[in-house]
């Protein structure tokens, strides 16, 4: 039964590798994914695929996430560790056929990883932030495998991608840290992905409220709130009777007062735009227009702190706390209309720690492929910035280490050395995919570039896809950060190893449903 378990998860796991291997490279094919209610998408990233794909096999699951890990981790590389993944599945199914321990396996694996995680560091090379040249290869070589990252457009994106993380980058203790949620990604449909843009700034998909305020405002200065411009309701429930008309005229002259009083707190701390969390009185409004004040209403919170890093303003929750320190600047705020729908642009802002990306392009499914190859590039410049190495692409790495690997366990000897040569079998199924989809003969490439990584000259040598030959990544500019290669190689091999672990494979009774209140019986649980 151990034996069978142990197949089927091999067997599962292998098909998944299968699946995204295709996808692999800038000339590697397309995957449409279509819901049970008809929804489609198209697209060859990894981590989208293995999350849409409905899989109910646990080791897909495991394979999922391993995407999901390396996606979260350096946001590009999810078909390299998938296929990586299934490719040492694989490899250990031939060993098992053999009679060797799974255990033995396991044993050579471990150490072929660290060797391989230590190779990776010793071929990398330095790159800094100042570095944009080097950045900009490392962001088009990433966004190239999606469809719109081809051409002009592919240089354009990676000029937006490089401009927005070398400018959210921070240091701290020493080290450059890139929070990539401050780089927010707005997508409209309905132009071309050349239209794409980079915002010095943040862009709320919201319209300014009242049509008498002014559309734009330049050398804005801004305010956040998080509370309303309203007459809030008492917490309690409370009923006011009112037996003489003119008592209902004192009581709306006295709410139309206090909210003229709100809105001259504003104005007294020299404010010309609001952005509010909650909501603004339609009075508000109006005495707001009427001192040439503009306002935003309903403004999400995580727009609110990305507009308080580009802009230095502070989100103030109490009126009265209200002074002019709170403000922020903006070089310009104004309305305009986007794909039929009023956008507010809060740009031209002066250092701002907070950039927004305004993807274009023609339907929904590019749009959407847009932003998936804009994340990506973001993912791999963070890395780079981050971790400062960059390796060759095209397979050039996988091949210099499993050459590595090969003289390495004539050394371990055993049957360790077994189990290290399948990992190095595994790492050239990269190449091997990349030259599959340009059409080359996948045997004959694999042959000549072991030669060429024979020498010490070769350690750049991969496949080139758009001219389908052997290559010079180097010349090519086909580079990658260290620290995707590095996490692929972690996620694929612990994934694995958790894999060829398991014996047996057994249905699980459904947990009860928790209790209400149960958190409440303090120490119940201990009877």
């Amino acid at each position: 039964m151990g034996r069978d378990a142990q197949r089927v998860m091999i067997a599962v796991g292998k098909a998944v590798g299968e699946i995204v291997k295709k996808t692999l490279g800038p000339r590697g094919s397309d995957v449409m994914l279509v819901s049970e209610l008809g929804d489609i998408v198209i697209t060859n990233d990894g981590a989208t695929i293995l999350t849409e794909m409905n899989t109910d096999h646990p080791a897909a699951k495991i394979l999922v996430e391993v995407a999901k890990t390396q996606d979260k981790e350096v946001g590009d590389g999810t078909t390299t560790s998938v296929v990586l993944a299934g490719e040492l599945l694989g490899g250990a199914e031939g060993l098992l056929d053999k009679d060797i321990h799974s255990s033995t396996i396991l044993r050579g694996y471990k150490l072929a990883a660290s060797r391989s995680l230590e190779k990776v560091k010793e071929i990398a090379k330095k790159v800094t932030v100042e570095d944009t040249k080097t950045l900009q290869k490392i962001a088009a070589v990433s966004m190239g495998s999606k469809s719109v990252g081809v051409g002009e457009s592919k240089d354009h994106l990676a000029n937006i991608v490089v401009s927005a993380v070398t400018q959210v980058a921070e240091k701290k203790d020493g080290k450059l840290v890139i929070d990539q949620d401050l780089i927010k990604i707005e997508k409209k449909s309905g132009g071309r992905i050349e239209d794409t843009s980079l915002i010095q700034g943040v862009l709320i998909d919201k319209e300014i409220v009242h049509p008498g305020m002014p559309k734009t405002v330049t050398n804005a200065k801004l305010i956040l709130l998080d509370t309303s411009l309203e007459i809030e309701k008492t917490e309690t429930d409370a009923k006011i009777e009112i037996t003489d008309p003119s008592q209902l005229g004192a009581f709306l002259a006295q709410e139309e007062k206090m909210l003229k009083e709100m809105v001259e707190k504003v104005e007294k701390t020299g404010a010309s735009v609001i952005f509010c969390q909650k909501g603004i009185d339609d009075v508000a409004q109006h005495y707001l227009a009427k001192k040439g004040i503009v306002a935003v209403r309903r403004v999400k919170r995580s727009d609110m702190e990305k507009l308080a890093r580009a802009t230095g303003a502070r989100i103030v929750t109490m009126l009265n706390d209200l002074s002019p320190k709170d403000l922020g600047n903006a070089g310009q705020i104004e309305e305009r209309k986007v794909a039929g729908e009023a956008m507010v642009f809060v740009e031209k802002c002066k250092d701002p720690k907070s950039v927004t990306i305004l993807v274009r392009a023609s339907t929904d499914h590019v749009v959407n492929e847009g932003e998936r190859a804009i994340r990506d590039g973001i993912g791999a410049v963070s890395s780079a910035v981050e971790e400062g190495l960059y390796v060759y692409g095209g397979g050039a790495t996988e091949i210099e280490l499993a050459h590595d690997l090969r003289d390495y366990a004539t050394k371990v000897g055993g049957r360790e050395q077994l189990a290290i040569l399948a990992f190095a079998d595994a790492l050239e199924a990269i190449p091997r995919a990349l030259a599959e989809s340009s059409g080359m003969d996948s045997i004959d490439t694999l042959v000549s570039l072991r030669n060429k990584h024979k020498t010490k000259e070769g350690v750049a040598m991969g496949v080139n896809v758009y001219d389908a030959k052997i290559d010079s990544m180097e010349k090519c500019n086909v580079i990658e950060p260290a620290k995707v290669k590095e996490q692929a190689i972690m996620s694929a091999s612990e994934a694995a190893e958790m894999l060829l672990r398991i014996s047996d494979m057994i249905s699980a009774r459904p947990r009860p449903p928790a209790m209400p209140g149960a958190g409440g019986m303090g120490g119940m649980g201990d009877y």
